[in-house]
């Protein structure tokens, strides 16, 4: 996901010398990942306090993703006409402003709205930061190093952000909103220092040929009902933990780990398993790990238990990831030519944010209507089945 941005050539600069960039980009890159799964334990908390059912809290979920998805498409026009450093410059305080709003108000209707605005504002920062780098970093093993440096911040951001909210929602869940403005503010005031000016270039088209690239549609297809399912179940995960057995904040953050740290140990590895299996493969066999986890789940032993429902679940669906992310990004960014990748890879990611706003509002609407969590295991394990014949469709189209 990351290479196909970047982009023409660099100083003849080393890595060392521009550590402190890539300090900054990383650790907002971080924070940006962070913002995932904090939010997440929280919302049992969140609802309790303001009398809000999970049809309600959701929203500071999918919220997020829907900011994402809409502001993805328009970055690079904005970066076009500004300039990557003050767009980037300019979201971060934007993040930060959101964060001091969404931790001292107390209506629904602002909570989600600086949810919206911090998710848009991270669609304007994960791809200037990762063009940043394409355009000051030299090219070959110092700028790959800097990717992999860059990318594995945002792999660990979710299991830092599970971390993080199961310690402050332990106290308030307002910290969750609260905590990452000074952290914004930080890394602004070292931006400002260290974060280059660029020329301005025109933004790319979205054109015929990428809508309807078929190896592109499989691969945003799948990444969508992979990261659709998969938050979905951690929704319904973190529901049924927190409020029918009556665990604490700091419970679940640690219940919901197996899901996560497994990804981000594998991350520097990834390249390797995709050289040897290939990409067709690796989605296909993530695809159905991910379909396993959720059947597991839905028929798997009852009532409800963490260790025997829950966490075999989620192992499965978090070794889909580890075989399949890494491989998904490469095939949507291999599936068209170098010169269509600045319009390809930002549909790529819409597709995986609009996988969390569908499955979000849904297994929320179903879990609050039913007595059961069967109906919203059902419906994750349909997205998930549809993830598996998209990989399937894959296969039979390799050459």
């Amino acid at each position: 996901m990351a290479e196909p941005l970047l982009a023409g050539p660099a100083p003849a600069q080393g890595i060392r010398g521009h550590w402190p960039l890539l300090v900054v980009l990383s650790g907002n890159m971080l924070l940006d990942a962070i913002e995932v799964s904090v939010v997440l334990v929280a919302l049992p908390s969140i609802g309790a306090d303001l009398g809000l059912s999970l049809w309600s809290v959701q929203w500071l979920m999918s919220g997020f993703a829907l900011g994402f998805a809409a502001m993805l498409m328009l970055g690079p026009v904005l970066s076009g006409r500004w300039g990557l450093r003050r767009v980037y410059l300019t979201a971060m305080l934007a993040f930060a402003a959101a964060s001091v709003a969404g931790g001292l108000g107390d209506g629904m209707a602002l909570l989600v709205a600086t949810r919206l605005v911090k998710g848009a504002c991270a669609a304007l920062t994960a791809p200037a930061g990762l063009a940043l780098i394409g355009t000051t970093f030299p090219g070959g093993a110092p700028q790959r190093r800097a990717v992999s440096v860059y990318s594995l911040f945002g792999a660990a951001g979710f299991t830092v952000g599970l971390l993080l909210s199961g310690a402050l929602a332990a106290d308030s869940w307002r910290w969750t909103f609260l905590f990452p403005a000074p952290v914004a503010l930080m890394l602004l005031l070292w931006g400002l220092r260290v974060i280059p000016g660029s020329a301005r270039q025109a933004p790319p088209r979205l054109t015929a040929a990428v809508l309807r690239n078929g190896p592109l549609a499989r691969a945003t297809l799948g990444a969508a009902c992979l990261n659709g399912s998969y938050i979905g179940l951690l929704l319904l995960v973190t529901f049924e933990t927190s409020t029918g057995l009556g665990w604490q904040p700091w419970q679940v953050a640690l219940g919901l780990l197996p899901a996560s740290v497994p990804l981000a140990v594998a991350v520097p590895f990834a390249g390797r398993l995709v050289q040897r299996f290939g990409t067709g493969r690796l989605i296909a066999a993530g695809a159905v790990a991910a379909l396993a986890g959720q059947l597991y789940c839905l028929l798997g032993p009852r009532p409800f238990a963490y260790a025997t429902t829950a966490l075999p679940a989620l192992l499965l669906v978090e070794a889909a990831f580890v075989l399949s992310f890494a491989a998904l990004n490469l095939q949507a960014a291999r599936s068209v030519v170098p010169e269509l990748r600045g319009t390809a890879v930002p549909v790529y990611q819409t597709g995986v944010q609009i996988g969390s706003v569908v499955s979000l509002p849904l297994v929320a609407a179903l879990m609050t209507a039913a007595d059961s969590h069967r109906p919203a295991l059902l419906a994750t394990s349909l997205i998930a089945a549809l993830g598996a014949a998209a990989a399937a469709g894959g296969l039979r189209g390799r050459p």
